[in-house]
């Protein structure tokens, strides 16, 4: 039985390209849909062909004659261009023909030799569940047959940072799956001849490279991309980590900051000093006298450059907050007169009328009454 891989991705993603490195002689290529290749080549193809039968024929007639790496290009045209030839057909047998055309094409690797690898390269479409799959059409495919449980090698085309890559290992929301330790990396670069190496040295099939050679080659191609988490999104690779690591360092260097106690003790300090020198002019200048003239204690004063005050910051909350604990703390608490039992005596006995006002009088028209005490 031969071995299949199946890759999968979007147009313009580097599927086709991916067959750049492979090696004519021994590579063969079924294109449905008969669009020249986008790089210059000399591979045996059969053009604009979807019928199982022919393909099946020219497949076997290609490993026959000693082809060891056979490319289905568009395998997802294989159900499209029947489908659109047929589209005003009623009823629901068409589906069952595209089907069963479309499964022969993967089937036929039973009949042939181990050592033939079979790529099949198809779009892809994400479900309404985020689950990204192979593109198919209609339901039968997708509902009685999984089509990538045919497959042991399901890798993902993808373009990173302007570099294309194969994904090697299941993100959690698609298809991909390999061997394991198959690939070493979870990208690789898109080289379909280097995939085809290695699968041969990891199943042991035909002429094959040892591993000292894969190794070499592992390193080559491998990408500088890290698995994504599950939520989709992807760390920084390890040399944007390397150049990004300075610019970090540098940002943090900026953010900090001297607080307000630091900046006034500097300033303090400076003053200090300053006054220091000050008064060392102004003694030089004075000599043996006594007393000094105003004009030349000034000019000597003036001499001394002054320092340069750095201006203090706003305290932060945290400073503000240990200022006011600080303050409440040195301020004496004032404790209240204690009253003494006769002193409360006095107050209870107090009348309730005392200092109260009298009630207003009626007052008398055209005459006023002023309220007094009683």
């Amino acid at each position: 039985m031969a071995q299949k891989v199946l890759i999968m991705g979007e147009s313009g993603t580097g599927k086709s390209t991916s067959m750049r490195n492979c090696d004519p002689a021994i590579t063969a290529v079924v294109n449905p849909v008969g669009k020249p290749l986008p790089f210059k080549n000399h591979f045996e193809t059969l053009d604009n062909v979807t019928d199982a039968r022919e393909i099946i024929k020219y497949i076997k007639e290609q490993v026959k004659a000693g082809k060891k790496l056979i490319v289905v290009d568009d395998f997802q045209y294989i159900l499209a261009i029947p489908y659109m030839n047929r589209i005003k057909e009623t009823g629901w047998d068409k589906y069952n023909d595209f089907g069963a055309n479309y499964f022969e094409i993967i089937d036929v690797c039973k009949d042939l030799p181990d050592d033939v690898v079979v790529a099949y390269m198809t779009h892809l479409e994400t479900l309404d569940n985020g689950l990204t799959t192979v593109k198919l059409i209609g339901k039968l495919l997708r509902e009685k047959i999984t089509i990538e449980g045919l497959f042991t090698i399901v890798l993902r085309t993808g373009v990173y940072e302007a570099k294309y890559y194969f994904y090697t290992q299941n993100s959690g929301k698609d298809t991909v799956k390999s061997p394991l330790g198959m690939f070493q990396n979870y990208a690789i670069d898109n080289d379909l001849n280097y995939v085809y190496d290695k699968i041969k040295n990891y199943y042991e099939l035909g002429t094959y490279k040892s591993d000292e050679e894969m190794d070499k080659e592992d390193q080559k191609v491998a990408g500088d991309i890290e698995k994504p988490d599950a939520s989709g999104r992807r760390s920084r690779t390890r040399k944007a980590e390397q150049k990004a690591e300075p610019v970090e360092k540098a940002e943090k260097t900026a953010r900090t900051r001297k607080s307000r106690a630091e900046v006034e003790a500097e300033n303090h300090e400076k003053m200090t000093k300053y006054q220091e020198k000050v008064d060392e002019a102004i003694q030089e200048a004075a000599g043996d006298s006594e007393e000094v003239d105003f004009d030349v204690a000034a000019e000597a004063a003036a001499s001394v450059p002054a320092p340069e005050l750095q201006k203090p910051p706003r305290r932060t909350r945290k400073e503000r907050k240990t200022a006011e604990q600080t303050v409440e703390q040195s301020e004496p608490v004032q404790e209240e007169p204690e009253v003494t039992e006769s002193e409360s005596d006095k107050m209870d006995a107090t009348p309730e009328t005392e200092g109260a006002m009298n009630a207003p009088e009626p007052p008398v028209r055209g005459q006023r009454r002023r309220r007094t005490r009683q």
